[in-house]
């Protein structure tokens, strides 16, 4: 595995993240028109990966990102250590009034037949007004990095953001990294920057100089404007659909050597059948389904990339690091917040095959 991904023994990252990191305000099952308090939670996608990877898996993780010298900014940034990633920022300093910002998100749990409901505060943020040539990625890159992973809801906050993230993956394949791209698509955020044929055209952009990509198949079809297959799932748990199309991503990505998904069929906001597909140098891989009874979801995607990639940095067959990744996404949803508190013994037993029988 590590031959077909030329993945680079060592270094002084094993993964390095681009993305915003943004503060999630949890109301608990009370939705926000009623909410009386809030957890917070730090969260982001690309940060998510690289604090997983750090916390349960043990590895050397970085972040670059904005940070706004305010007292939220100093409330994530603290957060940041507390998981062991190592920041690298471009600082901004905040009026006092209006921004620039550290990004809200407002999400509920939701409970049985209810969802969560998810929005966001995005109005002058600080990661939105990141750009080209505001980090030395040569410098970032001298000592060595093995890994370097972006994704979608960092391309969508701007042009310029979209641009950084295309940049960086271009100077991430000169310095020999393995490069990966979750196309998390997310419609709200899309829908004020140009709709999907923008984001097509975006993360095109992107993704040329990316070896491995995470996305079902409305990922592929609304992030990639690859056309969707012919054949019709069963169940949400159907990878047929995934797989139809992997053929029509690697004609549009040819240097694309892995693409892994998660497939999730909700019965409940509480109750969730979950798995997880991967297509690795030509052959397909499905991890078991396992019945969730699930705390809080978000984050549990996240979880399954951190998981994966893992196994692949470490050398483990494919099948096993889809395991690693099915297990880690599974038990991240039993915990509050979008980060891991999961050891790696755990994801090792869950992946196993492990139960909920207590450990003594």
């Amino acid at each position: 595995m590590s031959e077909a991904l030329k993945i680079p023994r060592g270094g002084d990252l094993d993964f390095l993240a681009l993305g915003g990191i943004v503060h999630r305000l949890d109301p608990g099952i009370v939705p926000f028109r009623k909410a009386t308090e809030c957890k917070i939670h730090v969260s982001g996608g690309e940060f998510n990966v690289a604090a997983n990877l750090s916390d349960c898996f043990k590895m050397k993780t970085a972040i670059v990102s904005a940070m706004v010298n305010y007292p939220i900014g100093d409330l994530i940034a603290e957060r940041v250590r507390a998981m062991g990633v190592r920041p690298i920022y471009k600082h901004f300093e905040h009026n006092g009034a209006t921004g620039p910002n550290m990004a809200t998100v407002y999400s509920d749990r939701g409970f049985g037949v209810r969802p969560p409901v998810v929005f966001y505060n995005r109005a002058h943020e600080a990661a939105a007004q990141l750009k080209p040539g505001d980090f030395d990625w040569k410098a970032i890159f001298s000592g060595g990095v093995r890994w370097v992973h972006c994704g979608g809801l960092f391309a969508a906050l701007s042009a310029s953001t979209a641009a950084l993230a295309a940049e960086m993956m271009r100077e991430a394949k000169a310095a020999g990294a393995v490069t990966s791209f979750d196309l998390n698509f997310r419609e709200k955020l899309w829908k004020v920057s140009g709709g999907i044929d923008r984001a097509v055209e975006t993360i095109g952009k992107i993704v040329e100089n990316v070896d491995v990509l995470v996305g079902n198949e409305e990922d592929l079809q609304k992030g990639l404007g690859i056309p969707g297959p012919e054949v019709e799932a069963k169940s949400k748990l159907d990878p047929s659909l995934f797989f139809a199309m992997i053929d029509r991503v690697v004609k549009k990505l040819p240097q694309a050597k892995v693409v892994a998904t998660t497939l999730r069929e909700v019965h409940s906001t509480n109750r969730h059948s979950w798995s997880a597909v991967a297509w690795v140098n030509g052959k397909a891989y499905a991890a078991p389904t396992a019945e969730l009874d699930v705390y809080d979801r978000v984050g549990g995607g996240d979880g399954f990339a951190a998981g994966f990639f893992y196994g692949l940095l470490t050398g483990e067959a494919p099948e096993e690091a889809l395991k690693l990744g099915w297990a880690h996404g599974a038990l991240l949803t039993t915990f509050p917040g979008d980060t891991t508190m999961a050891t790696l013994d755990q994801v090792r037993a869950f992946a196993k095959g492990g139960s909920a029988r207590i450990q003594r």
